[in-house]
C-alpha cells in the first residue's frame, strides 16, 4: 500500500512539473493548485487566476514572495462573469521569473485598507525556478 502511495505522489509531482515546464511562455494556476508546488524555467510567466470581486473592495494581493526569484508583472486583471453591475469574476495576477531559486508565493484576498483584519481567503504555492 505504501509503495502505491509513493508511486501516486511521484506521478502527481511529475505531472505538475511537466505542466509547469510546458512549451507556452505562461504557466496558469487556479484555486485547485492551492498548496501545491510548481517548477518553471527562467523566462516563464506564472499566471494565477482566482475568483474575486473588486467592486466590493476586495482584491488579491501578493503577501509573501522573494522578489529575487519572482516579480509581479503589472497590475491584477479582472474579468467579470457577466455584464451586471457589481458582478464577481476572475482576477489574474502574473509573476515573471527573475532568477533561479525557490520561494513561497502567498496571495491574500482582502480589503487593503483593513489592516487589522484577517484576509477573507489565502492562496499559496511553493515556486522553484530553474
Amino acid at each position: 500500500m505504501f509503495k502505491i502511495l509513493r508511486i501516486v505522489v511521484f506521478f502527481s509531482l511529475l505531472l505538475s512539473t511537466l505542466a509547469a515546464c510546458g512549451s507556452g511562455n505562461e504557466i496558469k494556476l487556479d484555486a485547485s493548485d492551492n498548496g501545491s508546488q510548481v517548477e518553471l524555467n527562467v523566462g516563464k510567466t506564472l499566471a494565477i487566476s482566482l475568483e474575486g470581486n473588486p467592486t466590493t473592495g476586495y482584491t488579491w494581493e501578493a503577501a509573501e514572495v522573494d522578489g529575487q526569484v519572482l516579480r509581479q508583472a503589472g497590475e491584477p486583471e479582472f474579468k467579470p462573469e457577466s455584464a451586471a453591475v457589481g458582478a464577481g469574476g476572475v482576477q489574474t495576477l502574473r509573476f515573471e521569473t527573475v532568477n533561479s531559486g525557490s520561494t513561497p508565493l502567498k496571495l491574500v484576498y482582502h480589503r487593503p485598507w483593513e489592516t487589522d483584519v484577517e484576509p477573507a481567503e489565502t492562496f499559496s504555492v511553493q515556486v522553484t525556478v530553474r
